[in-house]
């Protein structure tokens, strides 16, 4: 088996690392010897029995996984040491296990793994996930035109035009990328693979539950979610079904995902938020008729794939969501999987909540949900696409 490296910031041992990376990683470990470079948060890996777990996971797999400690101050500094530590510990791993390739998940990783592979001659994947400048300008991080946004837009451009492969999480982000890098990308490998479920895990409920239970699933605090959209919905959820239970599956504060309601004591008369593990989630969504995730949108969500759509999908639930992010309108149109909600007014969440109760009425509501997530979101699929990605590149004649 060829040995491979998969470069990452995010945390094996955090819920988008099990679903985003080990998911993956489970099925690819079948033909490449793969080392798993992660960055953990001290939250995470205080959790000692779940720590083990992973190691013993990841030995059985034959994974030889090299957690890093995440430093995420001082805010400059800390990036930039991790950055060059980061490239040490690649260039350690490329001469000492003879790495054949290095799977760069985001924009750091791609621009490590591009320096490396200059030096040593290694190919590599620019994993890119989403719009990485786009989205920090939104949420206030970097100035458009500012010397780190050059410097940013750059590095996307160089790994572009280096990398060996890209993957983007969505067809409309790689049809703005040929628009504004039609150099870079002529003739590139580009697979579009969007962030997958493990459908196994995210099944049909084997009943059908009577109450009304609407859901929403992840962070509702990270200023990516229309906090003020989903106050809106749910306030017309509790005037049109008031015998309705709301659930906020979420790693965010209770105290302080409750008091963003605060003066809405018909929601927090019915609203339940709690944390659950992975693998606990699955039981939750069968449990509810539908989900809530209204996004921020424009140019950087173009690139976005929200995992929980998946996840919801695969357990039959329909989705109520905006536009503008990623493929999830096309999605939604193509299989008819859930409500595009317009705007955010009163009127416009009542002619939604009346959508999703027709919607409900549907007998095969439930069966087109889970062939969407099939199609669309399937771990098998993406593992699939994926492991032909690499082959593609270790197989192609070298120059």
């Amino acid at each position: 088996m060829k040995p491979t490296l998969y470069l990452t910031r995010n945390g094996l041992l955090e819920p988008l690392g099990q679903s985003q990376v080990f998911s993956y990683l489970r099925g690819l470990s079948r033909d490449y010897r793969v080392t798993l470079i992660t960055y953990e948060k001290d939250t995470d890996w205080a959790d000692k029995a779940f720590v083990d777990k992973m190691k013993r996971e990841c030995e059985s797999l034959g994974i030889r996984w090299l957690p890093q400690r995440f430093r995420p101050h001082p805010k400059v500094v800390a990036p930039a040491l991790s950055m060059i530590r980061m490239v040490w510990l690649t260039h350690r791993e490329v001469k000492t296990q003879n790495m054949q390739l290095i799977h760069a998940r985001s924009y750091i990783p791609a621009a490590v793994a591009m320096l490396v592979g200059r030096w040593d001659g290694v190919p590599f994947i620019f994993d890119m996930r989403a719009l990485w400048p786009e989205e920090l300008i939104t949420a206030g991080r970097l100035k458009r035109g500012s010397l780190l946004h050059r410097a940013i837009v750059a590095t996307e451009r160089a790994c572009l035009r280096s990398a060996a492969g890209v993957v983007s999480l969505t067809n409309a982000a790689v049809e703005h990328l040929r628009r504004v890098y039609p150099v870079e990308l002529a003739g590139q490998r580009i697979s579009v693979i969007s962030t997958c479920a493990d459908l196994e895990k995210f099944t049909l409920s084997e009943g059908k539950n009577e109450q009304i239970e609407i859901g929403c699933l992840g962070t509702v605090l990270s200023g990516w979610f229309k906090l003020d959209w989903l106050t809106n919905f749910l306030a017309v959820v509790t005037e049109r079904a008031p015998e309705a239970k709301i659930m906020l599956t979420t790693r965010d504060d209770p105290e302080r995902v409750r008091a963003a309601f605060k003066g809405q004591q018909g929601i927090l008369d019915r609203l339940e938020v709690a944390s659950r593990a992975p693998d606990q989630v699955p039981a939750v969504l069968q449990h509810q008729t539908a989900s809530v995730m209204f996004f921020t949108h424009g140019l950087s969500k173009l690139g976005s794939s929200p995992t929980r759509m998946g996840e919801i999908l695969g357990c039959g639930l329909p989705v109520v969501c905006n536009g503008g992010v990623g493929d999830v309108a096309e999605i939604i149109r193509k299989y008819r999987v859930g409500v595009l909600v317009e705007g955010a007014s009163k009127k416009h969440m009542n002619a939604a909540w009346d959508e999703l109760v027709a919607l409900l009425e549907e007998p095969d509501l439930a069966a087109r949900c889970r062939r969407a997530a099939e199609e669309v979101f399937s771990l098998s699929a993406g593992t699939k696409a994926y492991r032909a990605l690499y082959s593609n590149i270790l197989d192609a004649p070298q120059p």
